[in-house]
């Protein structure tokens, strides 16, 4: 166990700010004993301090600066002040605790990058690289928090991330798009003769709708991987899986025949809540 304890309202902190800001992941920590419950707080809280950068920002340096700042955190290279900030010191108690590898966190803040700049996601590929270095590798975090390392959970990981991330891709275009930037790879603009220039506009074209069913069709193969693996690792492991509840809602939604892609449709909490609720007690998270 970490020696120095962070105080109380560090804990508060973390717990206020994932679920301000990330709420399946801060429903899902509920079904979590509560030493891992305070751990993936810490992981979670720590990753929309990355996310939100973007947002922070004005211009790309600051946020390469702020990205810096964790990384060199992680790496020892910060004194002092990462006592002071909350959500780094619940995060070293919790790499502490659970012995967790430092090297993805480093690599997640070091993939976030790509959001302060507009340069268009290159191809599925690069795409899939993206999401591995975060979603995924949030997920995979998560489990070795629940239970000890295996190749099971890193490849139920791997998978659930990669749908979770499109999803997410799928449901956040018209943000992304009124800010000029794209994930969604330009491989699959072009291959459908989309111009990027429609999708910053908000055009809802044919050509559109057939990139973004491809991306979804991604999206739910990958979901259905990881629900078939889900049955590979242990019962304890499950909790850190159940955002994939919300995940496989979220595609269904944003599936919907008619769907207007640039009309922003977010899933109410108590919506979020009866469907993480409900996947906690169905045999494919528990048996």
């Amino acid at each position: 166990m970490s020696s120095a304890a962070p105080p109380p309202d560090s804990v508060a902190f973390c717990a206020d700010l994932v679920r301000s800001h990330d709420f399946p992941r801060y429903v899902a920590t509920l079904f979590a004993p509560a030493a891992e419950r305070r751990a993936l707080l810490a992981l979670y809280a720590f990753n929309v301090e990355i996310v939100r950068v973007r947002d922070q920002v004005s211009q790309p340096l600051p946020g390469e600066i702020r990205l810096q700042w964790w990384t060199d955190m992680l790496s020892g290279h910060v004194h002092g002040s990462a006592e002071g900030n909350p959500v780094a010191a619940e995060l070293l108690r919790a790499i502490g605790d659970f012995d967790l590898p430092v090297e993805p966190l480093s690599l997640l803040a070091d993939e976030h990058q790509f959001d302060l700049y507009n340069d268009p996601m290159p191809t599925l590929t690069a795409l899939e690289g993206y999401l591995a270095a975060t979603c995924s590798a949030l997920f995979a975090l998560a489990a070795r928090i629940m239970a000890p390392p295996s190749e099971a959970a890193e490849h139920l990981a791997r998978h659930a991330g990669l749908a979770q991330g499109m999803a997410q891709i799928i449901a956040n275009l018209p943000r992304d798009a009124a800010h000029r930037q794209l994930f969604v790879p330009q491989q699959l603009l072009t291959s459908h003769g989309c111009g990027m220039e429609d999708v910053f506009a908000g055009k809802e074209t044919p050509n559109l709708h057939a990139v973004l069913e491809q991306l979804t069709g991604e999206a739910e193969q990958h979901l259905t991987t990881a629900l078939s693996l889900l049955a590979e690792v242990p019962a304890s492991v499950r909790p850190a899986f159940l955002p994939l509840s919300q995940v496989r809602a979220d595609i269904k939604r944003l599936s919907r025949p008619g769907r207007n892609p640039f009309t922003p449709q977010p899933s109410s909490r108590l919506r979020t809540l009866w469907t993480l609720w409900r996947a906690s007690r169905s045999r494919e998270f528990t048996k």
